[in-house]
């Protein structure tokens, strides 16, 4: 079922209750006002009939009685009877005894309580009269032929007005749903019209401050994460392929050119080395592209691992130093850390070693002096690194895009490099919930401060 459906039938159902209720309350209430008018007349035509009674002599309390019986606005089939305390009939317009007269009434009258009941069609009320010398009770009846003929009128008017109203109701209902609900048709027709190579088409927020407004705004902000999405997603393919082309390239190309003719010892050991080291390079960037897409996934395994920062740092230094005779590798401790517990922190010892490598690794092959200078702080349960070199420098154009992967500044083309490091050094980081802050200045150097939860 649509939701205009949905909501014009709410709508309907909600309005048709409140007609429902609403009229027998009207009903209920004009009943019981026509009931107590009926009674207040009846009670009122016998006080009256009794005041005459006992207000004259006989003869002009007959004349008297004759002609207000003959009054055109008394009630319809009216009896009145007056009974005295020893229960003997004073007087009776009853003449054929249709208002049965019963003992417990009378008790209860003569007991101070005003009695109406209904018996048969007659409506029927008991009241005490006094004199002078006595009292009496008084009981009348009639039909309210009139009160039962308003109410039938009544009823059949509230009938025709509900359902004429439900019916409005859902006419109401069909038009203000679906008013209500154009905002969200436009908004999917818009989305309708978006597809893989129209992710820059945006929907519309109408005024931006109702829900319909803010739902339009988180689509558009997610559009907004789809389009860089793809656009990474479609650098990533372009730079990964010309990356592995160009290793690939080089190795088919020294092979072609080995089997041109025949080559000495020496030539073919020189060739093969240069393509091992073409196959390094590749297994180098595969093994790379496996960390980012390890360390991408929601739930990295093996990240409950309790370990010494400092012991990562010294360990990287040393293998750094093995493979590059050259590097210059200045680690230096806060004072204040005087707690090993304070350079523990929880994660996956190889990964972080993975990314501190590629930081120094980084700091020395852009550095004229090949060094770089590592400080450990920490500060409220937080480990500070900073790597700072003193060597090109990222321009501010380039710092924005450096953690994308095969992303290269333009003044790093002379040194060879695949642009996957610093992205595996951000993903590495991210899943150990850490952050990695970078600033630089062209031609002196750059600092890339690495902070990490610790557990004390």
């Amino acid at each position: 079922m649509q939701i205009r459906t949905r909501l014009t039938l709410q709508f309907l159902l909600l309005g048709g209750i409140i007609m429902i209720i609403a009229s027998m309350a009207i009903y209920v209430s004009s009943a019981s006002f026509r009931r107590e008018d009926f009674y207040n007349r009846l009670r009122n035509k016998a006080l009256s009939t009794a005041g005459i009674l006992f207000s004259t002599n006989k003869t002009d309390a007959d004349r008297l009685l004759k002609i207000e019986n003959d009054n055109p606005v008394n009630l319809q089939n009216e009896k009145i009877i007056i009974i005295n305390f020893a229960n003997d009939t004073v007087y009776s317009s009853d003449k054929n005894r249709e208002i049965e007269i019963r003992n417990n009434i009378l008790e209860r009258v003569r007991l101070g309580y005003k009695v109406s009941y209904n018996q048969a069609d007659f409506s029927v009320m008991a009241t005490l009269f006094f004199t002078n010398y006595d009292r009496f009770v008084i009981v009348a009846g009639a039909r309210d032929i009139e009160g039962a003929l308003h109410l039938e009128k009544l009823k059949t008017i509230l009938i025709i007005v509900c359902s004429f109203s439900l019916v409005l109701f859902f006419i109401a209902g069909w038009f203000y749903s679906g008013r209500a609900l154009k905002p969200i048709s436009d908004v999917v027709k818009k989305a309708e019209d978006i597809s893989i190579t129209s992710l820059n088409l945006r929907v519309n927020v109408g005024n931006g401050t109702d829900e319909i407004g803010r739902l339009a705004k988180t689509f558009n902000k997610m559009l907004e994460r789809l389009e860089i999405s793809f656009k990474m997603q479609k650098d990533f393919i372009s730079n990964a392929s010309h990356e592995l082309r160009t290793p690939l390239t080089s190795i088919n190309g020294q092979l072609e050119v080995l089997m041109m003719k025949d080559r000495s010892t020496n030539e073919y050991k020189a060739a093969l080395e240069s393509v091992l080291d073409d196959i390094k390079s590749l297994i180098n960037l595969s093994n790379r592209l496996l960390l980012i897409a390890r360390t991408s996934t929601d739930s990295p395994v093996n990240l409950n691992k309790k370990f010494r920062i400092d012991e990562i740092l010294w360990q990287a230094q040393e293998e750094m130093k093995r493979f590059n005779k050259d590097f210059h590798i200045n680690i230096s401790i806060d004072n204040s850390l005087t707690d090993s517990d304070q350079m523990i922190v929880v994660g996956d010892e190889s990964l972080l070693k993975v990314a501190v490598s590629n930081l120094i690794d980084n700091a020395c092959k852009y550095s004229h002096d090949h060094t770089v200078d590592i400080k450990l702080n920490h500060f409220e349960k937080r480990l500070e690194i900073a790597f700072e070199d003193k060597g090109i420098g990222i321009s501010e154009e380039d710092i924005k895009k450096v953690f994308e992967p095969f992303y290269r500044g333009s003044n790093a083309a002379s040194i060879r490099g695949t642009g996957i490091g610093l992205p595996l050094v951000n993903q590495i980081i991210k899943s150990h919930n850490g952050t990695i802050k970078l600033t630089s200045v062209l031609g002196k150097g750059t600092k890339f401060i690495v902070i990490l939860p610790s557990i004390s």
